[in-house]
């Protein structure tokens, strides 16, 4: 089984219409809604994570692009930038996932984007604004 984490954007178009839903039915595909924010006659965003075969996974992606929806892989949405970062560890704290960890015996914030689910969580708990996120 393969696991993908995408971010997803709609134009407005598609947004009242049951995109995931062809994912389940036509490709056989497993999916969790990790974060989204749509609103109808809108453009909508939403970071979805897949299971599947990678076959699956791929003919799912082409469907979504084919239907107009825009997507990337959510590792390209969330970013530590490594100059504002202090190493403060709040960012730790507050990480459902595990992403965000210290690493012993330097003490330093380590970012593992495959761990990362897209929660955002860190974005508000970072005071030098070292977590960026294009969502």
């Amino acid at each position: 089984m393969a696991n993908t984490k995408l971010v997803l954007s709609f134009p407005p178009r598609q947004v009242r219409e049951p995109i995931t839903y062809g994912l389940v039915k036509e490709y056989d595909l497993r999916f969790n809604i990790l974060r989204a924010s749509i609103s109808p006659d809108e453009k909508g965003h939403m970071v979805l994570e897949l299971d599947g075969t990678q076959e699956q996974i791929e003919k799912g992606c082409d469907y979504l692009r084919n239907a107009g929806v825009s997507m990337q892989l959510l590792s390209e949405d969330i970013r530590r930038n490594e100059e504002r970062c202090v190493h403060c560890t709040a960012c730790t704290t507050v990480c459902p996932s595990g992403a965000l960890s210290v690493q012993r015996p330097s003490m330093e914030v380590a970012f593992d984007s495959d761990k990362c689910i897209g929660c955002g969580l860190c974005i508000p708990a970072c005071m030098y604004h070292a977590m960026e996120i294009r969502f």
